[in-house]
């Protein structure tokens, strides 16, 4: 088999652009990369800006190159007889079968490969499947991406590496791709078969490397096998060892492991509060600025705790970024140099975990919605399988339908079949189950926290003392949890699991497994009753979804697709008009549903009694757990149309791009704090809450009552401690006011203000070169900057990257703007906090305004509403506190090492007006500050940034 790997440079992205340069790569049978081809092409038309900008290729380049039939004359001979590959083919094919067509060729009939397929399947946890991305992590040279020969080159690459992972796969591996894709089907078929035959003819491979189970190559042996940390028999290793003394070993032991290792003042601090709280059964809040190196902050005193204790501590995250962060960096690097053995074990929500028994069952019978995309994600876990040891979607680049195929084989508490699955000692939760429960350290999420509360702690392992990181988000998962969220889709796809169809589903499918059964005929009937049932809740719930999406009003501070760029606050005292009618419709789901799962229950209890057969008992487990999910919708839906509890607020958000669709219902309590205390500050021996922003105006009081800590201090149960930073922020961080800049009023800019704004920003971008990040609080406003912004820097090789304009995905803007040489970023709500951009990529952070969440936030109105009751200030209580912690979120995107440097410039003038602008200012973490006239700032920049560092 010979491969011409292709790539080619065009005018346009669409199909109606002209080639500007071609490079082929050959790869002969023995894959070797025996010829490179590569050559401009004269397009006879003009290069727009735009290309030249991505690949670099310039009209000089092109002037003299030889013309399309020319070119082709060249590289039709080294196309005989090969397969075609390409990254992204389609796109690159298109452009040749054209080029043959114009130039008198006969089209190419060869087969094609996508390397991106290749990829997907053999790579399945890559982060991204872009050739620059791809390269970089494989340790390719790919020096100029987006030129022809070079992206060939690349191209060829990926493909050999991917050839090689493909032949290290496990024969039954290789197998179960090849049954997936059909030969007639697909070139990728064609070539999958190849290599089965192939694998088939070698003598019998290495079976030691992976665990063979009903058909499957696993990566994991019985969980049953894992042991615990340490002998149980020895005595503790902890025994008569103090803090102090166990700390200098650690330090010893980093100080040959680390070779950059230098001890910080603020850890330090750190390792002694935590450690007191810790040991005197208190409480800490404790704030510790970027740099502090805040893990492993908590982390060796609590090792030491739980070790000398013997027992469990908790550490809990907001984001699954610090989870991995902890699992793939701190706990190796710890397990290092703490001087014995010990276990941290991360262990999330049960979704995250796959289930074996449904994956099994779904590929063996196809059970495939979108069977192009569910092909290419069942291929992709068969291979991971091959690979992961926690069974952890995280772990999986999957595509946007892949997730929907993931929440058919997610691991549910309500479908598990405990020891009686066959897979049982294989299972990927009871293994993380299994370690949390050997080690001496879980880390877990927020959300977690609060579902093992709600579960009567049946979760978690038992555990006395909590360390809650990021705790400046706990409020917010707190009502989120103890409240209700419901989702249009989380109905619907509960339904649809049922009954895709009167065929289709769960329940059809256990119809036709009981055909042959003496009573099939009866309990078919049952099934049949039970379909137009599901298909009237299905349309009884569009209708009310619509209903209630035509009350919502746009919000001006969102972006697009943002679940809450469409947004209502209900209140029973004001319900809208027609609302009975709303209800009605409810009363209608109610009852519908309700006997559509009596009739199920009826039907399940019959067969249980008479049937023993796994194959019926796993999907009667599926089908209960379905069935408890629908009554559990049913009883929130109508908890919240009734609207009666005092103490709740009620709200509806969806997104303008899926409408009533992307609905959902919110109704959370008003204030956690009494329920916060209750679950954890009066259980817990002791509860560490650390975060970078937990302090306003070098106070904790804000904190303290937003998380019910108000009894803990007053009994001397409450430390705190404010760490200073490691970084000299007076040298490394210049805080800009312009003070004769305009005013704004609301949350969209007048025609003034924002050619003032695009005008300063223009030129502040350019005196940074670009690696500039502009912090917006109205979607409406970056929209309004966007394309004058966008031209005003096109002259100054400068691009423009907006959230929700060029994407929505987060990351992905991210990696966009750290790859690009130059280029200025616009975010808005969440660029405020989490984005990790250190050194050169970012220099410049500006902040158009302050802050303040909208004030008809349906939360934010009723805490405010009920600060008034009691004779408060909501303004200043919580509208100031809140908007302080975000600006100083913002600021700390700036300098994330000791050796960045960067200017934030801030065009909200209240902050030197207001009389609570000094609560921003003095809560930042010491820069130096000015303020100075608009047309004085750019020099200044200039200045401090061309001043040497001292």
């Amino acid at each position: 088999m010979k491969f011409a790997v292709l790539d080619f440079e065009t005018t346009g992205t669409q199909s109606d652009g002209e080639i500007i340069q071609a490079g082929l790569a050959i790869i002969d049978h023995d894959y070797s990369i025996t010829q490179i081809y590569s050559s401009y092409v004269n397009p006879g038309v003009p290069i727009p800006p735009f290309i030249t900008g991505l690949t670099g290729i310039t009209e000089d380049d092109v002037a003299d190159a030889p013309s399309l039939e020319e070119m082709m004359m060249e590289m039709v001979p080294l196309l005989d007889d090969v397969v075609l590959v390409g990254h992204n083919v389609a796109f690159d094919f298109h452009f040749l079968q054209n080029a043959l067509d114009r130039c008198g060729y006969l089209p190419f009939t060869g087969r094609i490969l996508d390397t991106i397929d290749f990829l997907k399947i053999t790579f399945p946890s890559l982060g991204s499947y872009q050739l620059g991305y791809v390269s970089a992590e494989f340790g390719f040279q790919h020096d100029r991406p987006h030129q022809a020969d070079s992206d060939a080159l690349a191209t060829a690459y990926v493909l050999l590496k991917c050839l090689d992972e493909l032949k290290e796969l496990p024969l039954i591996t290789i197998q179960r791709l090849s049954d997936l894709f059909a030969p007639e089907d697909s070139d990728l078929g064609w070539f999958l078969d190849g290599l089965r035959s192939e694998k088939e003819a070698e003598p019998i491979q290495d079976l030691d490397g992976h665990t063979y189970y009903r058909q499957l190559a696993l990566n994991v042996s019985d969980w049953t096998e894992i042991g615990a940390p340490r002998d149980e028999r020895e005595a503790n290793p902890l025994d008569g060892v103090s803090f102090d003394q166990f700390m200098d070993q650690v330090r010893a032991n980093l100080k040959d492991t680390l070779e950059h290792y230098e001890e910080r003042e603020a850890q330090t601090q750190m390792f002694s509060s935590v450690r007191q709280a810790l040991d005197e059964e208190k409480h800490l809040l404790l704030e510790a600025g970027t740099g502090t190196g805040k893990s492993l902050g908590y982390l060796l005193p609590a090792i030491y705790e739980s070790v000398k204790q013997e027992q469990k501590v908790m550490v809990s995250t907001h984001t699954i970024n610090l989870q991995e962060q902890l699992r793939e960096r701190d706990i190796p690097m710890l397990t290092q140099v703490v001087p014995f053995p010990f276990k941290a074990a991360v262990f999330k929500g049960r979704g995250h975990y796959l289930c074996l028994r449904k994956f099994e069952h779904k590929i063996n019978k196809r059970e495939f919605a979108t069977p192009k995309e569910d092909y290419f994600t069942a291929a992709q876990m068969i291979v991971w399988l091959t690979k992961t040891e926690t069974g952890d979607d995280e772990e999986l680049n999957l595509s946007a339908r892949g997730g929907d195929f993931w929440e058919t084989v997610q691991s549910e508490s309500e479908s598990c079949l405990g020891r009686s699955c066959p897979w049982f000692r294989k299972c990927f939760y009871h293994r993380a189950k299994h370690e949390a429960g050997l080690s001496d350290i879980v880390i877990t999420n927020h959300s977690k926290l609060f579902t093992d509360v709600k579960a009567a702690h049946q979760l978690l392992p038992a555990y006395e003392s909590l360390v809650i990181d990021e705790a400046h988000h706990l409020e917010d998962v707190a009502g989120k949890h103890l409240g209700l969220h419901m989702k249009y889709f989380t109905l619907v796809h509960t339904l649809t699991r049922l009954f895709k169809d009167s065929r289709n589903g769960q329940l059809p499918m256990l119809r036709s497994q009981l055909s042959g059964h003496e009573n099939g005929v009866q309990w078919g009937s049952m099934v049949d009753e039970m379909f137009p049932l599901a298909v009237e809740v299905k349309e009884l719930w569009d209708r009310l979804s619509d209903a209630l999406f035509s009350l919502l009003p746009e919000r001006s501070d969102a972006s697009p697709g943002e679940t809450g760029q469409f947004s209502l606050r209900l209140k029973a005292s004001q319900k809208p008009a027609k609302w009975q009618e709303l209800q009605d419709l409810e009363n209608q789901i109610y009852v519908t549903l309700g006997d559509m799962v009596r009739k199920a229950d009826k039907l399940l209890l019959e067969v249980k009694e008479d049937q023993d057969d796994y194959q019926s008992d796993s999907l009667i487990t599926d089908i209960t757990g379905l069935l408890k999910d629908l009554t559990t919708m049913k009883e929130n839906l109508r908890f919240f149309m009734r609207m009666d509890d005092a103490k709740t607020v009620y709200w509806m958000e969806a997104s303008g791009q899926f409408r009533s669709k992307s609905l959902q219902l919110y109704a959370v309590p008003v204030d956690v704090s009494a329920q916060l205390k209750e679950m954890f500050f009066d259980k817990k021996k002791s509860v560490v809450l650390t975060s970078a922003t937990l302090s306003v105006d070098k106070s904790f009081q804000f904190m303290i009552e937003q998380l019910g800590l108000q009894e803990a201090a007053d009994n001397n149960r409450l430390l705190t401690s404010m760490l200073p930073s490691p970084f000299n922020y007076r040298e490394q961080a210049l805080l800009v006011i312009p003070r004769d800049f305009p005013s704004l009023k609301g949350s969209v800019g007048d025609a003034h203000f924002v050619q003032m704004l695009v005008q300063s920003l223009a030129e502040a971008a350019i005196a940074t070169r670009g690696r500039m990040m502009v912090l917006f609080t109205s979607y409406k406003m970056l929209r309004q900057v966007y394309d004058p912004l966008k031209e005003a820097l096109a002259g100054n090789d400068i691009s423009l990257l907006g959230q929700g304009v060029d994407s929505g995905n987060r990351s992905k803007l991210t990696r966009r703007f750290q790859d690009a040489k130059a280029a200025v970023l616009l975010g808005t709500s969440s660029f405020w906090e989490g984005v990790d951009i250190p050194g050169e990529a970012l220099t410049c952070l500006a902040i158009v305004r302050l802050p303040f969440q909208p004030p008809n936030h349906p939360l934010l109105e009723a805490k405010s509403e009920l600060l008034v009751e009691q004779k408060k200030n909501p303004f200043m209580k919580l509208s100031v506190p809140q908007a302080v912690i975000r600006f100083k979120q913002g600021f700390g995107r700036l300098v994330r090492t000791g050796k960045d440097r960067g200017i934030v410039i801030v065009y909200d003038t209240r902050v030197i007006e207001a009389y609570y602008g000094k609560y921003f200012l003095y809560s930042l973490p010491g820069p130096k500050m000015e303020h100075m006239l608009t047309e004085q700032m750019v020099p200044r920049i200039s200045e401090w940034l061309d001043r040497p560092v001292e």
